[in-house]
């Protein structure tokens, strides 16, 4: 399975103008060698962005988009870093549970996260193949 970060979807729902056509094409790819997953966050953070919530269910339908929930190991996981974020001199205001929960749900099931925010799942996620649009 291949992970979609809440931006990358945020862009192709909203018809993003900078982002919208490659966060697209990267879909679509990804689409062609795997099944392509959203979490409970990134449906949640994209149903605060998008509506009605009918609408955002049938795109993700339509565009063959799953979802996948996050499981315990993946919550403890996302703890767990936050916490070693916040030991690195992290700040609250800096990083939310929420990209550290996708990251761990991401990293623990499975083989990529398509994401613009790829410095900091690198950082945190050793070992997680990031895919980036903008690339």
């Amino acid at each position: 399975m291949i992970a979609l970060d809440s931006s990358v979807l945020i862009d192709v729902l909203t018809s993003d103008a900078t982002f919208g056509d490659t966060s697209s094409a990267k879909i679509i790819s990804a689409m062609e060698r795997d099944d392509v997953v959203v979490c409970d966050v990134v449906l949640a953070e994209v149903a605060a962005r998008v509506n009605p919530i009918d609408d955002l269910m049938d795109s993700l339908a339509d565009m063959g988009v799953n979802f996948s929930p996050i499981s315990e190991q993946a919550a403890l996981r996302a703890g767990i870093m936050q916490r070693r974020f916040r030991e690195r001199g992290g700040t609250r205001g800096d990083r939310v549970i929420a990209d550290f929960l996708v990251g761990a749900h991401a990293l623990l099931h499975c083989n990529a996260l398509i994401t613009r925010d790829g410095g900091f799942y690198r950082d945190y996620f050793k070992g997680l193949k990031i895919i980036n649009p903008a690339r």
